[in-house]
């Protein structure tokens, strides 16, 4: 198996148990906060990642690390990927966490790109106006791009929808050259 499909299936376990907590966010940002722990914590990874150090020696070190800070289950399922090698994943299972997360609150993120930077006002309005095309709640990561000349240019996952004062120039163009 590749180690997205296995850091999926993790996930999905550890949504099913967040949602017995009824705190789906919560457990979103413990598995996230643990995540940036390890890419911004050599000394931690080595730990992890050491193969001189046993499962056992470090679900101890994690359960005297966590007990009175995580919910018993959440540090469960930590000592379980320990325990199976896949201590690794986390980052990966953080990610594909939230993204399961947002699916389940019906929610997604859209990469919109504007020619200059935009009031709150405006990056709200893109925002509802995106919610209502999609049918769910869009969350829009704004980046400016002064090269598209005007208008807005939307990703989200595989579609883009293009409604760029650069790509209406190019469009009348091409109009122009095949007219003549």
């Amino acid at each position: 198996m590749r180690d997205t499909t296995i850091a999926k299936n993790y996930a999905e376990t550890l949504l099913v148990l967040a949602g017995r907590a009824n705190d789906l966010r919560g457990w979103g940002a413990m598995i996230t906060d643990l995540a940036d722990a390890m890419d911004n914590n050599p000394k931690l990874r080595l730990f992890l990642e050491s193969p001189r150090v046993g499962a056992a020696e470090k679900n101890k070190v994690l359960g005297a690390a966590f007990t009175n800070t995580m919910p018993r289950n959440f540090l469960r399922f930590l000592q379980s990927l320990v325990s199976h090698r896949r201590q690794m994943l986390i980052p990966e299972i953080a990610r594909e966490y939230l993204d399961l997360v947002d699916a389940a609150e019906g929610r997604m993120h859209a990469r919109v790109t504007v020619a200059r930077e935009t009031p709150d006002d405006e990056k709200s309005a893109i925002a509802q106006q995106l919610s209502r095309m999609f049918g769910k709640d869009v969350v829009p990561h704004l980046s400016v791009d002064p090269a598209i000349m005007g208008g807005v240019i939307v990703h989200v996952g595989d579609t883009v929808l293009d409604g760029s004062v650069r790509k209406r120039l190019m469009s009348l163009r091409q109009r122009m050259l095949v007219g003549r």
